[in-house]
C-alpha cells in the first residue's frame, strides 16, 4: 500500500488542546481516504459519550460513524485484516496498550491517524500521547484560540469539576488558554490557600 508516496503503513497524530481541530482534522483525513475507495475503520474510546456513542463527533458538531471500544487489545482484535486505514480518536483516554497496537497496525501495512490531547488540565503530559507521538512519522500540532485574550492557545484550562485527571465535558467546563493565560490546578490551589492565610493573619480591628 502507498500513503502519500510512502510504501507501507505509517502513523500519523493529530494533537493539540481542545477546541483546536483535531477530531475535525481526523475527519476530513479519514474522509478523503474514504473518497480515495480506501478500507476504512474508525475507533473511539467507549467512555466518550459526550456527544454519540457511536460516532466521531467535532465541536463544530462534524461526524463520522465510529465503533466505540474499551481498551485498546479490543480495538486491535476488532480490525479486520483488509482494513487500510484506521483513525483513532480521543487517544489520550486509552491505555498504554495503545502504543503497541498502533505500532503493529502499521507494521502490518495499516495507515494510523489518531488525534488526541497532548496535556492535561494541569500542563502535564497526557499519556499515552507522549510515546504515540515519538513513534510517529506526522506530527500536527494544532491550536485553539485562547478564551481570555485571543492568543494562540496550548493548553486546556479546567473550568469546573474535582481533580482526576479524565474528566469528560465541554465547553461547560474547559475552555482554550494561551501559556499566560493558563492556570494549572496546582497553582490556582496555592494561590486560594495564601489568599486565606492571608486573610487569618490581619489584626481584627478593636
Amino acid at each position: 500500500m502507498v500513503y502519500g508516496g510512502i510504501q507501507g503503513g505509517r502513523i500519523e497524530v493529530i494533537c493539540g488542546p481542545m477546541f483546536s481541530g483535531k477530531s475535525e482534522e481526523l475527519i476530513r483525513r479519514l474522509r478523503r481516504a474514504i473518497i480515495a475507495r480506501q478500507r476504512v475503520e474508525v475507533f473511539k474510546p467507549g467512555i466518550d459519550t459526550r456527544y454519540a456513542d457511536d460516532e466521531v463527533v467535532s465541536h463544530s458538531d462534524n461526524r463520522l460513524s465510529a465503533t466505540p471500544v474499551a481498551n485498546a487489545r479490543q480495538l486491535l482484535d476488532t480490525v479486520l485484516l483488509r482494513t487500510e486505514v484506521v483513525g483513532i480518536d480521543e487517544a489520550q483516554f486509552f491505555d498504554e496498550d495503545l502504543v503497541e497496537v498502533c505500532d503493529t497496525l502499521a507494521n502490518r501495512g495499516c495507515r494510523v491517524i489518531i488525534a488526541g490531547l497532548d496535556l492535561d488540565s494541569r500542563g502535564r503530559p497526557f499519556h499515552p500521547m507522549p510515546a504515540l507521538l515519538a513513534i510517529a512519522e506526522v506530527v500536527t500540532k494544532s491550536q485553539a484560540v485562547c478564551m481570555v485574550c485571543g492568543a494562540a492557545a496550548s493548553f486546556s484550562q479546567r473550568l469546573t469539576g474535582g481533580g482526576d485527571q479524565v474528566e469528560l465535558g465541554s465547553s461547560e467546563r474547559y475552555e482554550a488558554r494561551c501559556r499566560r493565560h493558563f492556570e494549572p490546578e496546582e497553582t490556582r490551589q496555592l494561590e486560594l490557600l495564601r489568599a486565606r492565610q492571608a486573610v487569618l493573619r490581619v489584626p481584627r480591628s478593636e
